[in-house]
């Protein structure tokens, strides 16, 4: 009995330890940023905001072309992510229920695209942009993310149109619907978990995507979120209040859509990566 109640009891104790570790720091930045600038600063730290001001979120909101560096930041991420998932649908359809030559090798490819790292291609990504004169533009910034998202999502979405039984499809078909009609009466409901763990998965890659808009668009109109982040502290000196508050605004989105859609999204990832 011992044992079992230290079974149970220990893998309880482990996931609040992990959980305290992991949610602190976020607690601590969003508790900053509500402080006075006299607590912050203060020698004994200040756990709780005692007098919470709004302060440091209007001197963020302020900031030169914070607005602007929203708009473009939502603008390329949702498009990424919506570029993403109709190419990534085409493709996992075609990858499952057709068969080609070359159908396994494309497979192998996109697990291999996957887990390499994207960042040694920067430099021919950057050459590609220059040569075409479309430097400080949000156009290859959202092809690239898009390009940058594509192979997960792909390999997602076909673990999940592989468990739709193919008898669904041919039903529908012998009742008059075409293959693509077929697909999007009978498939497409049934891949929601899938799309939403793939549209957060690209939401999160593009928002937080920081090197290639660095090196891409050198204009501050032009830029994103993260690089605005990055020349924060060097802007507006130690004021480690605003700071934090600007980091809040940031994370939030992120925050809101994982805490609506985590549990869909975990079982997206899991189921898409066993099935098929």
């Amino acid at each position: 009995m011992k044992r079992s109640l230290f079974g149970r009891i220990w893998p309880n104790a482990t996931a609040v330890v992990l959980f305290v570790g992991f949610a602190f720091p976020v607690y601590w930045m969003f508790a900053t940023a509500f402080k006075p600038t006299g607590d912050i600063v203060a020698d004994d730290p200040v756990w709780f905001p005692t007098d919470a001001t709004l302060e440091h979120f209007k001197t963020a909101v302020d900031a030169d072309h914070f607005w602007t560096l929203v708009l473009n930041s939502v603008t390329v991420t949702l498009l990424s992510v919506a570029f993403s998932l109709v190419i990534a649908l085409l493709a996992a359809f075609a990858l499952t229920r057709m068969r080609f030559k070359g159908r396994r090798g494309l497979i192998v490819t996109f697990m291999l695209a996957q887990m390499a790292p994207w960042e040694v291609l920067i430099i021919a990504m950057y050459m590609i942009v220059r040569d075409n004169d479309m430097l400080d533009s949000l156009v290859p910034l959202t092809a690239f993310y898009t390009m940058m998202v594509l192979p997960l999502t792909i390999l997602t979405l076909r673990g999940y149109i592989a468990a739709v039984p193919k008898e669904l499809e041919e039903s529908a078909m012998v009742d008059g619907c075409t293959r693509p009609q077929a697909f999007i009466k009978v498939i497409f409901p049934l891949l929601a978990p899938g799309l939403m763990a793939t549209s957060l998965f690209g939401f999160i890659t593009a928002w937080n995507e920081f090197p290639l808009v660095l090196i891409l668009n050198k204009s501050a109109e032009k830029q994103t979120l993260p690089l605005w982040l990055s020349q924060f502290q060097t802007a507006f000196g130690d004021d480690w209040g605003a700071t934090m508050a600007a980091s809040s605004l940031f994370a939030l989105p992120i925050l809101i859509l994982f805490i609506f859609l985590q549990r869909k999204a975990v079982s997206g990832l899991t189921d898409g990566a066993v099935k098929g």
